[in-house]
């Protein structure tokens, strides 16, 4: 039995996700488990998520990312509004990444900040031959600092 998809292909947040992870070496998405996810060598991001305990207390974040950060980088991650626990990634160290915290439009979401976001997990579960490619790119969080057009 498939597995009921869990996201609009029409969202303006999927949309902006798809350019900045498709502009990483080798990337390629792929739906799993009803979400979209972006993949080099292992996944790296996933799209949508939410937390896991009983009922009266799971949170479900249509607009947010799944992703592995830098460790260095965790504990500040975790203080801000936009962080959450996901349900099964987070004991592996993935945080969640709520791009609508706050009431944030996807004009309003820091998307050079979501690159660099994106950038630490594709390091982190990227193969050397695919980080060195990326390093050898002129690919920056510049690129994707302008707000998307709507």
């Amino acid at each position: 039995m498939a597995h009921p998809m869990m996201y609009d292909d029409g969202d303006p947040y999927l949309a902006r996700v798809r350019q900045v992870a498709l502009a990483f070496p080798e990337t390629v998405e792929k739906v799993a488990h009803g979400r979209p996810t972006f993949r080099s060598q292992k996944v790296f991001v996933v799209y949508g998520g939410g937390t896991k305990g009983p009922a009266s207390t799971r949170q479900r974040y249509d607009h947010s990312l799944l992703l592995f950060p830098d460790a260095g980088e965790k504990p500040a991650l975790e203080e801000d509004p936009h962080y959450f626990l996901p349900a099964y990634y987070g004991p592996y160290g993935w945080i969640g990444w709520d791009l609508a915290a706050g009431g944030d439009a996807p004009q309003q979401v820091d998307w050079a900040e979501v690159f660099e976001l994106v950038d630490a997990s594709y390091r982190a579960l990227s193969s050397p031959d695919q980080v060195r490619r990326l390093d050898e790119s002129d690919l920056t969080p510049s690129d994707f600092a302008q707000p998307p057009p709507g």
